[in-house]
């Protein structure tokens, strides 16, 4: 009978020692995506003098994914992919703002109007980079514009180690890392959702 008790207890304290364990797993995962929700998006140019953002990463459940973020599972599921499959998912927004001078020049059009040919002098302009190209037509009673920009964002996700003193263990948080090629571009916002199971 005693060997049954002692079993018994052995079972019942692996098994609270299990439950407390994945509680406590999960009340920092909690802890941490309340503080990722709170924290800004950081940003800072790298030594290349590119523009660079950090985020903090955000954990979440598959179910948590499809409540939370409805928008963004529905257009996954538009791809065809199946969330349950899903590992991470990132977002980053940019918005490029270039001041721009440039010289017009003047230019003769002969267009035909009821079968007579009519001089108009139009204004063009165009100033190029490697990253923006804006072109357009100054006319007498209107303008014409084209703006296309061009642009590449890097992202990385790493862990940030737990630090006592100087030894370093475990995982206190995921950060995103997303760097624009583009040095007109700013960084708006960054999410990256990683996918629990």
């Amino acid at each position: 009978m005693k060997k049954y008790l002692l079993l018994y207890a052995v079972a019942v304290t692996a098994l609270f020692a299990f439950t407390y364990r994945r509680y406590h797993a999960e009340n920092r995962r909690l802890v941490q995506n309340q503080s990722a929700l709170a924290a800004d998006v950081a940003h800072y140019r790298t030594r290349a003098g590119q523009e660079a953002a950090s985020a903090q990463v955000l954990r979440l459940r598959c179910g948590e994914f499809e409540a939370l973020r409805a928008a963004d599972a529905e257009e996954i599921r538009r791809l065809g992919l199946k969330i349950r499959r899903l590992e991470a998912a990132a977002k980053a927004v940019t918005a490029t703002e270039a001041a721009i001078r440039t010289p017009l020049r003047d230019t003769v059009v002969i267009r035909l109007r009821d079968s007579l040919p009519v001089r108009d002098s139009v204004r063009l302009f165009r100033w190029s980079d490697a990253w923006v190209t804006v072109e357009g037509r100054i006319g007498r009673d209107s303008a014409e514009c084209r703006i296309r920009s061009v642009d590449t964002l890097r992202q990385v996700v790493h862990r940030i180690p737990r630090r006592f003193l100087f030894i370093r263990w475990g995982t206190k948080a995921l950060r995103q890392e997303i760097v624009s090629a583009n040095p007109h571009t700013r960084i708006v916002h960054a999410e990256y959702v990683k996918i629990e199971r």
